[in-house]
């Protein structure tokens, strides 16, 4: 199904049954959108694209954070066989003007006051034409003569030469039209324009129909990661063309609130989001006592038994297992996801980093139905997942069908299939370098197994080298630290030093609460990271996690950071990556230090 008409075929089926979920932030209840209405919001909207000049394969941009608006504008854009641009709402002035110079936007539709302030700046120095703002809310500068409200907006498509235009657009569309461009979060350098066709994104449908048959129409989904981030993006369309409902979360600082509120049978998220539930339990764990600690490590002990041992092995369990895993299902784990807002759980489909193999264990013995996989924006997502029985822990997954994956050089993971990207936007260069013999090279390195599942091994280009001569693959190390509970993040340094060290933000409020139970003093934040007993803490947690690894590959030393890694200072991107470069440059001075000492 081409994306221009997935809204009004399924329209036509649907009709008046809900597809769309918001909450109205000042009555604080949830709304709903229908299939007709979404059809009917697309149309209205298509044609004002039309009437306001937007061309044919014009790129037409979306700055905004997850709103319905975003979903009538995108389907809209398709109808018009435009191609839909979207950018990060954490995106800066100048990300938003090297994005609308590159892509020669002139249409940009932005979401809340803070993306219009930006956007605004930018079209001081960019062709942008016309902003269209989802919130009515926002307020317009003095001086902005051009701007126009979406619900304005929309009204103006109310017109038959704009209706016939998009009729004649949307009669000719091709799966061979450009239907995206994903711009990277440039962790190594400037950001690229990931081109993606409408045929990427029907061969993707037709490989998840395949792989996902344990999702239906009957699920609710909820929208958590930026639309502009290629998991959610094509989770989103996934879901849309297999019927699902979709709540969207608007603010991801209250996602925690929203999954309660909405107990989402799926929902695709990055590991962090799950490193946070796993310290979370962890914490009470460690601060039960007695019986009630027991029945907490037995139920966590028989669920790993009876979920991986049997389970997954398609092996049915003892009888006396089925009832121990029945009963700590039905009590323990029970609440345990309804703390969480997912005791309706069908799929969560979790990728986008490293995630520790102690807490993927952890999540499906305590009956939480996680789809750990692999892919890239070049790859319109998924490469690789765990299918729904027989998956190994430690891989990323078996190869999607459709997809083929060969190593290469150097062990790199390498791919080609119909959902791999024409090239980089004004990038030939770029293009060229990014295949070999028509296969796309990954930058990841990795091995495949005899079950045709991928390894990931190292980020090829995050791979640095002592002055020794060993190479380290740093997100190993940082995966499998960063599920301790005292440590909130931590970035491994060593490229072309004599030894491995790290700089680590801590979990403040266990912190502070480990320092009040063993009466360690302080006043000020930095007196705390100063203490001698609270630097042997870390020191010992970090060993805890890295004694498999060499010892040339162990961290021997380390800074506490008084602050987090954040995506204002330009540290981490929007996807949670870390930018080593910009944090090697604010961090200068203390990493030098580590190794004067």
């Amino acid at each position: 199904m081409h994306l221009a008409e997935l809204v009004h075929k399924q329209a036509n089926k649907y009709k008046d049954r809900t597809i769309l979920r918001y909450k109205d932030e000042k009555k604080g209840k949830w709304k709903r959108i229908s299939w007709r209405s979404l059809s009917d919001q697309t149309m209205q909207a298509a044609e004002a694209m039309a009437e306001f000049g937007v061309e044919e394969t014009e790129n037409v941009g979306v700055y905004s954070q997850n709103m319905p608006q975003c979903f009538v504008t995108d389907f809209a854009i398709f109808a018009n066989r435009a191609v839909a641009v979207p950018m990060y709402p954490t995106s800066s002035p100048s990300q938003v003007e090297y994005i609308v110079n590159d892509a020669k936007i002139r249409f940009l539709f932005v979401g809340e006051q803070l993306q219009y302030n930006n956007a605004f700046i930018a079209q001081r120095t960019t062709k942008l034409e016309r902003l269209i703002v989802f919130d009515n809310e926002v307020i317009f500068h003095p001086d902005d003569k051009t701007s126009i409200y979406f619900d304005d907006f929309v009204k103006l498509g109310d017109t038959s030469f704009s209706e016939s235009t998009v009729k004649i657009r949307m009669a000719n569309t091709s799966f061979d039209d450009l239907a995206t461009i994903l711009y990277t979060s440039g962790t190594t350098g400037e950001s690229k324009g990931v081109m993606l066709k409408h045929s990427c994104f029907k061969e993707g449908f037709r490989i998840h129909d395949i792989r996902l048959t344990m999702l239906t129409d009957k699920d609710h989904s909820m929208c958590f990661l930026p639309l502009a981030h290629i998991f959610e993006k094509t989770w989103s369309y996934y879901l849309m063309h297999a019927g699902v409902k979709i709540s969207i979360n608007r603010d991801p600082k209250v996602i925690a609130q929203t999954v309660t509120e909405v107990n989402p049978s799926a929902m695709c998220s990055v590991p962090r989001f799950w490193e946070k539930v796993y310290v979370g339990v962890n914490e009470v764990i460690s601060n039960a006592t007695g019986i009630k600690k027991w029945l907490f490590t037995r139920s966590i002990a028989v669920g790993k038994k009876h979920n991986l041992d049997y389970v997954n092995e398609g092996k049915k369990a003892p009888f006396g297992l089925r009832l121990s895993f029945w009963f700590y299902d039905k009590t323990i784990f029970t609440l345990l996801r309804k703390k969480i807002g997912i005791n309706n759980g069908n799929i969560y489909p979790c990728a986008g980093a490293p995630l520790a193999d102690s807490i993927n264990e952890f999540l499906h013995s305590v009956n939480i139905p996680l789809t750990y996989g692999y892919g890239l924006s070049e790859t319109t997502a998924t490469v690789s997942c765990f299918v729904q029985k027989g998956f190994t822990l430690g891989t990323v997954g078996t190869v999607m069908p459709g997809v083929e994956v060969r190593i290469g050089e150097n062990n790199e993971i390498q791919v080609k299939g119909e959902t791999v990207t024409c090239g980089y936007y004004n990038k030939p260069e770029l293009t060229k370098e990014a295949f070999i013999d028509g296969w796309f090279r990954t930058g990841d390195a990795g091995y495949l197994t005899d079950k045709n599942e991928i390894v990931l091994t190292e980020r090829i280009k995050d791979l640095f080298k002592t002055s020794n001569g060993k190479y380290i693959a740093p997100q190993a190390l940082e995966s499998r630290i960063a599920a301790d509970k005292y440590i909130e993040q931590i970035v491994v340094i060593g490229d072309e030093r004599k030894f491995v060290s790290a700089l680590v933000a801590p979990n403040f409020p266990l912190l502070e609460e480990y320092a009040k139970e063993n009466s360690i003093a302080y006043a000020t934040t930095e007196q705390l990271l100063a203490s001698e007993r609270i630097h042997r803490l870390i020191e010992s947690r970090i060993e805890i996690y890295q004694k498999e690894f060499a010892s040339f590959e162990k961290i021997k030393r380390f800074t506490l950071l008084a602050r987090p890694f954040t995506m204002e200072s330009g540290e981490v991107t929007d996807t949670l990556k870390y930018r080593r470069r910009i944090i090697n440059e604010h961090y200068a001075a203390a990493i030098e230090k580590m190794y004067r000492e």
